[in-house]
């Protein structure tokens, strides 16, 4: 990590905090760190700073800390993504959140499986531990905000024309539509199929919303590959 992301309920006085489990594993183990040492650290959805190690044990860790710092710009993007299969949404949420995405909406389609909406992965505590592994990785401390549509129809039909206001909004499509745009200068909504894709009528439903198709080429890839490459091109 490159970031020790820290909680209100870490702290044992107005500056000092003691941190186990992981992150005091991860401290130990990969850093290498000793009493003394200077670490990065931040605290969710607030500052970030440094953190001086004044005690260390295989039990606890104790830091001063100071934080002065602002986090990075957020990307202006909204992310409406299929829910793919477990593994893949770990995978996708981490890398949304180190991208800098603070919204994110996972959504129903035809083409994803009734199973993925019973998946305890998707409980609040389980997406906020892939989300914080993704702010860790960027040196970001707000979490985004995860968002469950488990009805599509509904959702592009009454909530999502609020949410298009002062947005452009973009369908990566393996099948029509052009070449996905670089560097864009303005808020997007981003749509991204499951596997296999959205069906037509799905897509023709989000045009009807005011999207428009995208594409990255011919290649087909994975959803955590396309949620990567296209928000990397659209924001530098």
């Amino acid at each position: 990590m490159n970031l020790l992301l820290l909680n209100p309920s870490d702290f044992i006085s107005e500056n000092s905090v003691r941190l186990t489990g992981r992150a005091l594993k991860h401290v130990l183990d990969v850093h290498r760190a000793e009493v003394g040492d200077t670490l990065r650290v931040g605290l969710i959805n607030d500052l970030m700073g440094e953190g001086v190690i004044t005690s260390l044990s295989k039990e606890f860790m104790e830091l001063d800390v100071a934080l002065s710092e602002q986090a990075p710009e957020p990307l202006p993007l909204t992310v409406l993504l299929a829910l793919p299969r477990p593994k893949m949404l770990k995978r996708s949420l981490q890398h949304l959140a180190t991208l800098g995405v603070k919204k994110i909406i996972l959504l129903n389609s035809y083409r994803v499986e009734k199973s993925f909406w019973q998946s305890p992965w998707l409980s609040e505590e389980k997406i906020n531990e892939q989300l914080v592994l993704g702010l860790e990785q960027a040196r970001d401390t707000f979490l985004p905000e995860v968002i469950q549509e488990k009805r599509f129809k509904p959702f592009v039909e009454d909530r999502l024309p609020e949410l298009m206001e002062g947005k452009q909004g973009l369908v990566a499509h393996p099948v029509g539509g052009s070449s996905c745009p670089h560097q864009v200068n303005e808020k997007v909504v981003l749509a991204i199929g499951p596997e296999g894709g959205f069906i037509p009528y799905e897509v023709e439903k989000l045009e009807e919303a005011g999207f428009d198709r995208i594409h990255l080429g011919a290649r087909i890839l994975r959803v955590e590959t396309a949620v990567t490459a296209i928000t990397s091109k659209l924001f530098d």
